[in-house]
């Protein structure tokens, strides 16, 4: 049996941030800043999954091995996000129907697997929103492996620390820092907000590089002596 180790379930945060932060896209936070993005393969199972944030509740499971992940789903909280890092496995699905039904059952907002899933159409019909990294057939097993449970891991290429605030949509994963979600959930609900009005210009019939200025930037850099000619 491989180490073992479980660390406390980590701090809430505010429902406040957390609904704000279901309001914007992950494409929103992308404007914003670079880091904290998962890998593009891990996506949504449900191709048009809506913004779901929780608190990272973290759990890395060796590659057969799913007893750790069935002591997590009896200690994850409702509006926990459940983050799995596989350990470099991408052939065996830790979680399918009856694991979705638990977690769903528990108030999961959502799990993130770094690796399969299966039993997609389960899924999908217990309504829990899966990011993982594909579909397997091949499963897990309880072998009683080891693993940790609430400790910093690793997934989608990013680095993920119990408490840390997950945003998750159809265009992929963003985890934030906790202290930050606040302030970046206001920013990028203040650009959503400018490019709904950008939107409704373009109805109306302006052209995008008109609305942000585009056009004029380019103009400028190809013909220098009109500017010149205003100093």
């Amino acid at each position: 049996m491989t180490e073992l180790r479980i660390g406390p379930m980590p701090a809430v945060v505010q429902q406040e941030v957390i609904d704000a932060l279901q309001q914007i896209e992950t494409a929103s936070v992308g404007h914003l800043r670079h880091t904290g993005f998962m890998r593009g393969d891990i996506q949504a199972v449900r191709p048009d999954q809506k913004a779901r944030a929780g608190v990272a509740v973290t759990l890395a499971i060796p590659a057969m091995c799913s007893t750790l992940l069935h002591y997590a789903l009896s200690h994850v909280r409702p509006g926990d996000m459940l983050v799995i890092d596989r350990l470099g496995d991408d052939r065996h699905a830790c979680l399918g129907g009856a694991v979705a039904r638990a977690a769903r059952m528990a108030g999961v907002a959502g799990v993130i697997i770094d690796g399969p899933c299966t039993d997609a159409a389960e899924i999908l019909a217990e309504g829990l929103p899966v990011w993982c990294r594909g579909v397997s057939p091949v499963t897990t097993r309880q072998l009683d492996l080891g693993g940790t449970f609430n400790r910093p891991i690793a997934c989608g290429g990013v680095p993920v620390l119990p408490g840390d605030i997950v945003l998750g949509d159809a265009s992929g994963v963003v985890v934030l820092p906790a202290d930050e979600a606040a302030d970046i959930a206001a920013i990028c609900l203040a650009r959503e907000g400018r490019v709904a009005r950008t939107m409704e210009r373009l109805l109306a019939g302006e052209k995008l590089g008109d609305i942000t200025r585009a056009v004029a930037k380019i103009n400028a850099r190809l013909n220098p002596t009109d500017n010149e000619g205003k100093n």
